[in-house]
């Protein structure tokens, strides 16, 4: 953890470039020469050969430094050039308090830096200096030069986390509890293509103890998510009662498929299909990636309810609340819309194609 920490300081600390020009750049000399053949009425090409460079070199040089009346001057060129190369440069956020408070009220709405950078650009398209990357944001959260993206106590990142964390591998789980399974290998290969909703992904996240749990499930095409609380216990009985009671508003077109991990709580898988008529395959084991939407899921879902926490203590309406947040947040992969909308789309498509 030290060790980390230290890396990533290292890593944050401005790095002043000391080394001579290279033959990289245009000097001031070839600038000089260009805008003398320039007046001579040379061709880009001709240009080029004179200096040794390519042609696309000439034409982007004078695209970035012909001025507002199409002149090129190459001394203020040239000192416009020396100018963006400087390093290090000034934090983007540090220098617009407009994109600052822009980025730090959805970072206080507990939106990832993606959703934050892909937001801008949908809302902003005529505005370069409200563009961002994610990793410019990472970094000011995580190298400690927040560029005034204040935490007020509170977490600024939706993980809680504070540097950068590794992936580590774990060991393998326990062997098979589940029977008469079927694979994710015979699963249709439309639920892997993301062409049809109805197809879901499900799984528990366990509280303090494991004494409570709640069951998570999102469609693979919409990305919608439900999560039902279970309070007094997991069993393979009770999850099934709260998979049905949450599809027995959803019409049978959106709901074909489910696919778990082999956990204890899907023991009673037959009846769960016999009741909802959906088909029940399962991932292999050790294999989140395979179910990767709704760990996906999961993720958003323990910014609200932390690991090592009762989950008992969340009543169904603030269980109700957070899906609606969840839901009503855009995605990247959906193009910033949100699954609410693209859920309520494809039961409304059917519904007019049925009538």
């Amino acid at each position: 953890m030290i060790g980390t920490r230290y890396r990533n300081q290292r890593a944050a600390r401005p790095r002043v470039s000391r080394k001579p020009a290279s033959g990289r750049y245009l000097c001031l000399r070839e600038r000089l020469q260009m805008a003398d053949l320039l007046r001579l009425g040379c061709s880009l090409r001709a240009i080029g050969r004179e200096l040794g460079r390519h042609a696309s070199t000439i034409k982007r040089e004078l695209d970035r430094h012909r001025d507002s009346k199409g002149r090129y001057l190459p001394r203020v060129a040239d000192h416009d050039a020396r100018q963006q190369r400087r390093r290090p440069r000034e934090r983007k956020l540090r220098a617009s308090q407009r994109l600052r408070s822009l980025v730090q009220a959805k970072l206080a709405s507990r939106w990832s830096p993606e959703q934050i950078c892909g937001w801008l650009a949908q809302s902003f398209p005529a505005e370069p200096g409200l563009r961002l990357c994610p990793e410019t944001i990472y970094q000011a959260l995580l190298f400690h030069d927040d560029g005034g993206l204040r935490s007020d106590g509170k977490p600024r990142l939706r993980t809680g986390r504070k540097i950068r964390k590794h992936r580590w591998r774990t060991g393998p789980g326990h062997g098979p509890v589940v029977k008469n399974m079927t694979m994710i290998s015979e699963r249709p290969a439309v639920v892997e293509a993301r062409t049809e909703a109805g197809h879901w992904e499900g799984d528990l996240i366990v509280g303090a103890g494991s004494v409570s749990a709640m069951v998570t499930l999102r469609e693979r095409k919409t990305h919608y998510g439900i999560i039902i609380n279970l309070p007094h216990g997991h069993t393979a009985a009770l999850t099934n009662q709260a998979i049905i009671t949450a599809f027995s508003d959803i019409p049978a077109h959106l709901k074909r498929t489910i696919t778990w991990d082999q956990g204890v709580e899907m023991a009673r898988h037959q009846e769960l299909a016999a009741a909802t008529g959906v088909r029940i395959f399962f991932a292999e084991r050790s294999s989140p990636w395979q179910r990767g939407a709704n760990e996906n899921f999961n993720g958003l879902a323990r910014q609200y309810f932390p690991k090592g926490t009762d989950l008992s203590i969340h009543s169904d309406d603030h269980v109700r609340e957070v899906c609606g947040e969840l839901n009503t947040r855009p995605r990247k992969s959906l193009g910033y819309l949100t699954p609410v909308a693209n859920f309520h789309a494809e039961r409304r498509v059917t519904t007019r194609v049925s009538e």
